[in-house]
């Protein structure tokens, strides 16, 4: 038969899927994605505790001594915004996407890090620091939600893990590079510098990245059965928080205690390791940002095998949250041990071998507090997140300002050295105790648990 000159030619045949073609990966480079943020959310909140010596320097006049006291409300305002935004902005991505919010935030954080350097005395840069709190408030519910959207059940843990991992990973890469850098260029064009990398991450992340896995072109048939088999919330929580149901839900209560007493632990290492190596022990600045690293190090060890550890109480464990009780008991208790034989060393070096044990069994905990916070949330995982994170701020603020006043109180009474310090390190192994405690009595008990089934 001849061909009609005048016929359109006919396009190719579209071939349906491989069925047999092994899932695609693309949820890895959301990981990715969520451990860079969290490693660069990081390497911004602790550069500051590496400058602190050297902003107390410049801003001390003849009629103005900057104390640690100061320092403190530096820190406590960053803190404070983050909390205060938690909730809100975690609610956000519950109403919006997370793709839109963490591009938000991002940017917002990242700009107020730069303008870190311009602040020109204590009370500028308690505002600087403040609105960089509030611009980087949101930023884990909201890595929680896509998790919770992108990850099945039994591969969340170790997600988790790696994120939080990464985050630790950039608190301990910040004193080792803050240091030397601020040797070489000075603090305020530190934090130029440190603020710029978050700006080239919003864009990448907001060109690549959706919040449904169906809507990326990268994701195949395979992957999205896979992930849409244990995935949790959809795209949008639908419907309003259950607030009733939520403030009477013991879950929530103790996994917010639990949170409270770790930030306390954990913001003394983010805000205040560093000078207290300088000013309690004596020790040279760039070395003590090796030191802090090699502390922060340890945190970063415990939370990579937390993730192993949350997915394998889920695959192997005929009673999860009992082996939780178990294990968050005896980690905390353990965590408490090596703080006190931290405090008895007389090396700062084997002092920071101690510590980093320390951080290490605390943080072991946390991918497992993220897997039981996510469980319980059901469909409101940001908002949920947001809440007990805004609770956890109120044990990092105390933390903060705890540190500073009792370091200034016992100079006026006349102490130096360690004896201006060292008392301190007795609450925060109490409160160690007290996080053992209350994993102790923990209890599953979800949000919405007629809904359990339909949301994560």
């Amino acid at each position: 038969m001849s061909k009609n000159p005048n016929q359109s030619p006919q396009p190719f045949p579209e071939f349906p899927p491989d069925p047999f073609a092994p899932p695609s990966r693309t949820r890895l480079g959301v990981l990715a994605f969520l451990c860079a943020l969290a490693g660069i959310l990081y390497l911004d909140r602790i550069c500051l505790g590496t400058a602190a010596d050297d902003i107390q320097k410049e801003f001390t006049t003849s009629s103005f001594k900057f104390t640690d006291t100061h320092i403190s409300y530096v820190h406590m305002a960053f803190t404070l915004a983050y909390g205060l935004f938690e909730l809100p902005v975690g609610r956000l991505g519950d109403r919006i996407g997370a793709r839109k919010v963490l591009t938000r935030i991002t940017l917002c954080w990242s700009l107020f890090t730069a303008l870190t350097g311009a602040a020109t005395g204590l009370y500028s840069l308690i505002v600087v620091r403040f609105l960089f709190g509030a611009g980087e408030s949101g930023a884990y519910p909201n890595a929680a939600r896509v998790l919770a959207r992108w990850f099945p059940d039994q591969e969340r843990g170790r997600a988790q893990g790696f994120l939080i991992t990464c985050g630790q990973l950039g608190g301990a890469l910040a004193p080792l590079i803050t240091a030397p850098l601020i040797k070489a260029i000075g603090w305020r064009w530190s934090f130029v510098i440190f603020g710029s990398t978050g700006i080239f991450w919003a864009v990448a992340f907001w060109l690549w990245y959706r919040d449904d896995p169906a809507e990326h072109p990268g994701v195949n048939e395979q992957e999205l059965k896979l992930i849409q088999a244990g995935a949790a919330a959809p795209a949008k929580a639908q419907g309003s928080v259950p607030w009733g149901l939520v403030f009477t839900n013991p879950s929530i209560w103790i996994l917010a205690g639990i949170i409270v007493c770790s930030s306390f632990n954990s913001y003394f290492y983010f805000s205040w390791l560093n000078k207290y190596l300088v000013s309690a022990r004596g020790v040279e600045k760039v070395w003590s940002g090796v030191l802090t690293s090699v502390v922060l190090g340890g945190s970063a060890i415990g939370t990579i095998t937390g993730g192993w550890v949350a997915d394998r109480i889920l695959r192997t464990s005929t009673s999860p949250d009992r082996t939780r009780r178990y294990l968050g008991s005896t980690c905390f208790t353990l965590a408490a041990l090596f703080l006190g034989l931290s405090v008895l060393c007389d090396s700062a070096e084997a002092s920071c071998v101690m510590a980093a044990f320390s951080c290490l069994c605390a943080f072991l905990m946390l991918p497992t507090w993220w897997s039981c916070a996510t469980k319980i949330s059901g469909r409101h995982t940001g908002s949920m997140f947001g809440l007990m994170n805004m609770l956890g701020v109120f044990g990092a603020m105390c933390s903060q300002y705890f540190v500073g006043a009792y370091a200034d109180s016992r100079a006026k009474l006349g102490y130096t050295g360690r004896e201006a310090w060292d008392g301190a390190f007795l609450v925060f192994i109490v409160v160690l105790l007290l996080a053992a405690i209350g994993w102790g009595s923990f209890r599953s008990v979800p949000v919405e648990p007629d809904a359990e089934q339909a949301s994560p």
